[in-house]
């Protein structure tokens, strides 16, 4: 007997009731890993190529070498692999509010685990990445080459209310301390492009950007699309920020 369903684990979390399981998807033939909170799918990985362009677009848009790279949400682990496996990474700190997460990856639960946690450059950090970035950065500490943002579903859907102001003009200046000069910022949604949050990334940004990705999506038969959002600090003068994905800005 073939059991379509299997949970790896099963957690109470400060957000919710936290479940990772695989399952087998007859529409691909093949184990698909899913997140759960509560009711509400988080995400699968059925569906990566947004994830993956989250770091391929925001580090496509950074100049030079010896990057430092900051990711916000660990979740099945596919931005954070994307970004190492640009060359120019010299380190790669992934902070996830949820420990639960961060121990399935160092267990190697998921695909792409051990790709990620034997990488001499990652460092998995606990914290809360909203209350980090919202705190001056410490003194005499050189700021990130790129920001990567993945946890809400979109600027106006948020996960946890608290995380609202980031996505204002006020919030994104706390953010962009953290960033180097020219340092880039990107953030996956999972809704379109959406013009008040753009004002909004204008009003801090340079060369700000929507990128729509699509992707085919095997069980509806057709195609989905995510936006990533690619921006540029405005501490140094800097190429306009491109891509081959359609934009909006």
């Amino acid at each position: 007997m073939i059991t379509r369903f299997e949970e790896l684990d099963w957690q109470e979390t400060p957000i919710g009731e936290l479940t990772l399981r695989r399952r087998t998807e007859p529409a691909v033939g093949q184990e698909i890993y899913e997140v759960k909170l509560g009711d509400e799918y988080l995400m699968s990985s059925l569906f990566t190529v947004a994830e993956e362009e989250l770091s391929n677009l925001g580090l496509a848009a950074v100049d030079g070498d010896e990057l430092s790279v900051l990711v916000g949400g660990l979740g099945l682990g596919y931005t954070a692999v994307a970004a190492l496996r640009d060359d120019r990474v010299a380190s790669l700190t992934v902070v996830d509010r949820l420990g639960a997460v961060i121990g399935w990856h160092r267990k190697k639960l998921l695909p792409v685990s051990a790709e990620l946690v034997d990488d001499p450059r990652t460092t998995l950090v606990e914290d809360d990445f909203f209350a980090l970035v919202r705190a001056a950065p410490a003194e005499g500490r050189r700021g990130y080459s790129a920001i990567l943002l993945d946890v809400d579903h979109s600027p106006r859907h948020q996960l946890d209310p608290t995380h609202s102001d980031l996505y204002t003009a006020a919030g994104l200046l706390a953010l962009d301390r953290h960033l180097a000069a020219g340092g880039v910022f990107a953030l996956w949604s999972d809704d379109p492009p959406d013009d008040e949050f753009m004002v909004e990334m204008h009003a801090v940004f340079d060369d700000a950007v929507a990128h729509v990705v699509d992707f085919a999506n095997a069980v509806t038969g057709g195609t989905s699309s995510n936006t990533v959002y690619v921006a540029r600090s405005r501490g140094a003068s800097a190429p306009p920020v491109g891509g081959s994905q359609k934009s909006a800005s």
